[in-house]
């Protein structure tokens, strides 16, 4: 009798894991040992939820009676305040059908992905990027193709790249982009969408545009203006083209990161397919998060969420004003959300990679920042991504132990 061989994971979960996760673990590990550990590492901000949501979802919990599954796409509540915050922000008439509430953007993410592509068909995605982009992709069985997007485009992908990628890759069915970026920071300006999608549409290239950083702006692009000559939020998918997929979350601008809640504003022939799945992968989104997240489109939680951005921007500050004494190398723009992404420079004739700079760092001065591997496999031993969502104090104190840290001989 032949031996079977044993049970194996599959070659599709063979996704690199997420440095970032990984050293949120070694921060909680080293907390717990008494260490006064300062994490520039996650993209988590510090203030979280506006009160009126978290005095909602108090209310929904003691009244535990409307926790139970709700629909698929969310409640007919949320995906109405979703679809009025379109035209509030951006001018745009979305209805409620188009809004599809999800378990945190990455929910929208496997969702968009597996009703959009089939296996073996080409998705483009930016390179530094986040990883779960390509991941994703990839363990759905997709051919990923990454745009190296340098400091020559601002980080972000153009015609002319795209161009070069169909020229050595063959045609694409996909194109992820995001503006704010993680982890560069860089905004797409509104030209730059108009292009993008205008490219999509005559290349029939379905575009999926991430938009969870929206809000989160330091500096709109000259002549850019909401509605009404109101704030500048980011330039959307859905001002230019229909047939896009945009990609939002509660997690960032709100700070309502372990609520799990996001959402996808979907093109019609989608509607159906992403129904159908998320029925059968969630059920449904968290019920308690969707019932109190209504209450963030009030005037109060937004201008709460308003006050976390200025901070942002203080925060930002300090790192932008340090970068003389830090004599790193070139960074992104850092024109949106709330990283800084930087080549080492120097440092690395000392450290050899930004892997060991960020484990000698972490291990000697208790501050904790991601290597840029995560969001670049061909160049991110070079760079690290800072987050500035802790807030000023903690950003303050993180920069003199860098400085103490590089100082040693």
């Amino acid at each position: 009798m032949v031996q079977a061989l044993p049970p194996r994971p599959s070659a599709r979960s063979a996704v690199p894991a997420f440095r970032v996760m990984e050293i949120l673990a070694a921060v909680e590990r080293l907390r717990a040992e008494g260490r006064d550990v300062i994490s520039l590492s996650a993209g988590e901000p510090s203030a979280g939820a506006p009160r009126a949501v978290a005095s909602a979802a108090a209310r929904v919990h003691e009244c535990n009676d409307h926790l139970g599954y709700t629909p698929p796409l969310g409640t007919a509540p949320l995906r109405r305040a979703v679809a009025e915050h379109y035209e509030r922000w951006y001018g745009l008439d979305v209805s409620p059908e188009d809004v599809a509430v999800t378990t945190g953007a990455s929910g929208a993410l496997v969702l968009t992905f597996l009703a959009a592509f089939d296996a073996g068909d080409r998705v483009a995605v930016c390179r530094p990027g986040y990883p779960a982009y390509r991941n994703t992709l990839a363990a759905l069985g997709a051919e990923v193709v990454q745009l190296d997007c340098g400091a020559g485009t601002r980080f972000q992908p153009t015609p002319a790249l795209l161009d070069a990628a169909v020229a050595a890759h063959g045609p694409l069915q996909g194109l992820v982009v995001a503006g704010p970026a993680n982890p560069t920071g860089t905004m797409l300006e509104p030209a730059e969408m108009a292009g993008l999608a205008r490219w999509c549409a005559e290349h029939g290239v379905r575009l999926i545009s991430d938009e969870i950083y929206h809000g989160i702006v330091h500096g709109a692009p000259a002549g850019a203006t909401g509605p009404g000559g109101g704030p500048y939020r980011g330039a959307s998918a859905w001002e230019h083209d229909r047939d896009a997929v945009v990609i939002s979350s509660f997690s960032k601008y709100w700070g309502m990161t372990g609520w799990r809640l996001g959402w996808a504003l979907m093109p019609r022939d989608l509607a159906a397919p992403v129904a159908a799945l998320a029925g059968n992968i969630s059920l449904c989104p968290p019920a308690a998060a969707q019932h109190a997240a209504v209450e963030a489109f009030t005037p109060e939680a937004l201008a709460e969420a308003e006050r976390a951005v200025e901070q942002f921007g203080r925060s930002r500050r300090l790192l932008l004003d340090a970068l003389p004494d830090l004599g790193w190398g070139g960074t992104a723009p850092a024109d949106g959300a709330f990283y800084l992404y930087a080549d080492l420079g120097a440092q690395l004739e000392r450290h050899g990679s930004s892997l060991e700079w960020c484990r000698r760092l972490l291990e000697e001065e208790a501050v904790a920042v991601v290597p840029g591997l995560d969001f670049d496999d061909a160049g991110g031993h070079r760079t690290v991504r800072l987050s500035f969502a802790a807030g000023p104090e903690q950003v303050e104190e993180a920069i003199t132990r860098i400085l103490r840290f590089q100082s040693r001989p």
